[in-house]
């Protein structure tokens, strides 16, 4: 008897080792947010682990129905399955686990509460407007700064440094349509050329550090000119020998057609006087009757003949109109593809003229900016919201953040010597504007 209880006492006590281990595993499954007892915002992405001691089996289970991941709704609440909603917007961590707790061991008949516990997977978002460099929604994480959101959204914008940035983002708009117009304007001077019938194309003068470019603009749509030139000569060529052969096959089928009157006449003159000759009893009816058959025969000859020659010119005439069809379909086309290259041309002149506008009114504003001092420090503000409640207060670069904050960098700037009221940009701002569009 004694062996026996001194054998139950240690495996009773090995599993109640194993127990509260694995209740204190699950329990501090929660990620350290949790340990300083703060609530859950709205668009808080959290995992529910529910478990409880079976004393029958000596161990814990989890209540994988119940638990599994959840969202904070707007309104502050979680909605669980046979529980229903639990407000969570007044309470911390604990006293949530708690209240999940108590309100399944009241809806089960518990004798004892489950282990409840709670990790957050996702915080909601931080937002960060005013003066940087990208600013948008990011990522929050426990005891995240001021500071850190301000490196996350780019550091602090510069307002020279953009207005350089963006006039030489025009600068190259600028150039990439100067060559879009070289393209367009060789375009429809090979065009032109095409509709003129002219031997080669004539086309603008290049200058400018655009010479070796335009000459390969020029070099390819010559290559073009005379690829579909040499096309439309093949298709002529083509059309032009059938049409002569046609009439050579004609000229042969009237001569057949003189050979054959020929010798209908001569038949015809045969049969005559064998018809005499029958009259009279000096030949027999038969002779008569082959030269009326090979009369037959050289008449329908005929015909046929002649339907030849009427199905060969009409095959002449068409092969005419094929071959001044081709190049009227072609100049049609031709002035076609020039009325939409002009369209073309003319937006592409339009939107030059815009960019050289909006270039000389940044280099021009750029002029101004070159009298701001250095700049003042950055000052800091943020908007949260608590218990329903949205606040704004100054912030430090240390200020720790909450997830859903609203952070407002400014920079304050002070000018050192306003600059004189003008009506148009400076000298050197519209030479800088005239050389990037040359």
């Amino acid at each position: 008897m004694y062996m026996n209880s001194s054998h139950r006492t240690p495996h009773s006590l090995l599993c109640a080792t194993f127990a509260i281990s694995a209740f204190v595993f699950l329990a501090g499954a929660a990620p350290p947010a949790l340990a300083d007892s703060a609530s859950l915002a709205p668009q808080t992405k959290i995992r529910l682990t529910i478990v409880q001691w079976m004393q029958s089996k000596g161990q814990y289970e989890r209540w994988d129905a119940l638990g599994g991941e959840y969202s904070v709704s707007e309104d502050g609440t979680v909605s669980l399955p046979f529980i229903g909603s639990i407000s969570v917007g007044n309470l911390k961590d604990t006293d949530l686990t708690n209240e999940i707790g108590k309100r399944l061991q009241e809806k089960i008949g518990l004798v004892q509460a489950p282990a409840v516990s709670i990790e957050i997977l996702e915080y909601p978002p931080i937002y960060v407007v005013g003066d940087v460099t990208t600013p948008g929604q990011y990522s929050f994480h426990p005891g995240l700064t001021v500071l850190q959101s301000l490196a996350m959204s780019g550091g602090p914008r510069r307002a020279k440094e953009q207005e350089e940035t963006h006039s030489i983002q025009i600068v190259g708009e600028l150039r990439e349509i100067d060559h879009s117009i070289l393209r367009s304007s060789a375009r429809l001077a090979r065009l032109q050329a095409e509709m003129d019938g002219a031997k080669d194309i004539v086309f603008d003068q290049a200058t400018g550090a655009d010479q070796q470019f335009a000459a390969a603009i020029y070099n390819q749509e010559r290559i073009i000119f005379r690829a579909r030139a040499n096309a439309v000569e093949r298709q002529a060529r083509a059309f032009t020998e059938l049409r002569d052969l046609l009439t050579t096959e004609i000229s042969t089928l009237e001569e057949k057609l003189t050979g054959a009157d020929d010798i209908i006449k001569t038949v015809e003159d045969q049969l005559a006087s064998v018809k005499s000759l029958v009259q009279k009893g000096l030949t027999v009816s038969s002779r008569q009757m082959d030269l009326e058959r090979l009369l037959t025969t050289y008449r329908s000859d005929k015909l046929d003949l002649v339907t030849a020659v009427m199905r060969g010119r009409q095959a002449v005439s068409e092969a005419t109109r094929n071959l001044e069809g081709l190049y009227d379909t072609r100049r049609s086309e031709v002035a076609i593809e020039a009325q939409s290259e002009r369209a073309n041309l003319d937006q592409f002149k339009l939107k030059r003229e815009t960019l050289q506008k909006l270039l000389i009114t940044d280099l021009g504003s750029n002029d101004g900016v070159k009298n701001l001092v250095v700049d003042l420090p950055l000052t800091f503000s943020v908007t949260r919201r608590s218990d329903g409640q949205i606040s704004q207060f100054e912030a430090s670069e240390t200020t720790v953040l909450v997830p859903g904050d609203v952070v407002r960098i400014v920079q304050p700037r002070i000018l050192e010597n306003a600059p004189q009221a003008n009506t148009g940009p400076s000298f050197e701002s519209q030479t800088l504007a005239d050389r990037a569009v040359q």
